[in-house]
């Protein structure tokens, strides 16, 4: 790895508070294109836009997603911008070249009967772990929390009337984000008490892994049980599809993207117009239900 994109992986860390996973995956990114340029003679920093568009035409020639191929882009223009602004280099190799065309696609929501069957399949688990899988449930699908928030919320995050919670978020950033009280509830009904003489977990999920609270894989593991039981499968439920849901299901209630982009915790509305395809179905639904000319045509 060239000491240029260890200087932009520590920004990463230090600046914008990137996670461990991030950073990999932007590592593994840039080496790539490191190494399609170190066959052609060219150090990755020192790259022009030619070697820049036949490193992404290489890619689309091994038949690589276009998705992936995206990602790689934009970290190439982080990268570079990050040269520009520290004064390694005068130019943006990326400037001027265009991404590959994304194909349209939709969030992998569940209905809300399908929720519902989740939740109520999670609380006839057996011993402890119905309790818990009811609790994750509500708050994944509740507050549209990552994962990754939820493990980190801490004991006393569910505060008796406080409605809403701080969670950190991606980048370290902050935001309240409301806890409704039925998913505060089943929290406190599945946080276990504390051992004889033990010291009080300061987590509101804690475990015996290393972190000391409940794990991003563990949550998965009891959400998949709670779909077994449900009849539902598996392979369709996540904490990322409940947090799709949790969005695709207020919009379809009325929300507005604006509204849905704080929920989040998206720090650009192009990241939340995903749902734009569940706005749509609602308005036109609208539309047929209620315009007397819509109406007319249907009769």
């Amino acid at each position: 790895m060239s000491r240029q994109i260890e200087g932009f992986l520590e920004m990463l860390a230090a600046e914008r508070g990137a996670a461990r996973n991030t950073l990999a995956a932007y590592a593994a990114d840039l080496n790539d294109f490191g190494a399609h340029c170190a066959a052609r003679g060219v150090a990755a920093h020192a790259a022009d836009a030619a070697a820049v568009s036949d490193y992404l035409r290489r890619l689309n020639d091994t038949g690589l997603a276009a998705r992936t191929a995206a990602r790689r882009l934009s970290a190439l223009r982080q990268f570079f911008r990050f040269l520009v602004r520290e004064g390694a280099r005068a130019d943006d190799p990326t400037e001027l070249q265009e991404g590959p065309k994304l194909p349209a696609s939709l969030p992998k929501a569940l209905s809300e009967a399908e929720v519902e069957a989740l939740i109520d399949a999670a609380g006839k688990l057996p011993g402890h772990r119905g309790p818990l899988a009811v609790a994750l449930l509500e708050l994944l699908y509740s507050s549209g929390l990552r994962v990754s928030e939820l493990v980190a919320l801490h004991a006393g995050a569910l505060r008796p009337g406080a409605p809403m919670v701080t969670v950190l978020g991606k980048g370290g950033k902050e935001r309240l984000v409301p806890i409704s009280d039925r998913a505060r509830q089943a929290a406190l009904l599945a946080r276990p008490g504390p051992k004889p003489g033990a010291k009080p977990s300061r987590w509101l999920f804690p475990s015996r892994a290393a972190g000391g609270h409940i794990t991003r894989q563990a949550v998965g593991l009891v959400l998949k049980d709670a779909a077994l039981a449900a009849g539902i499968d598996p392979d369709r439920v996540s904490p990322h599809v409940l947090r799709h849901s949790f969005a695709s299901h207020l919009l379809g209630r009325g929300a507005d993207l604006r509204s849905l982009q704080i929920l989040l915790g998206h720090a650009d509305i192009a990241t939340t117009q995903i749902y734009t395809k569940v706005l749509e179905d609602r308005l036109r639904t609208l539309v047929e239900q209620h315009h007397p000319l819509a109406k007319d045509s249907a009769a």
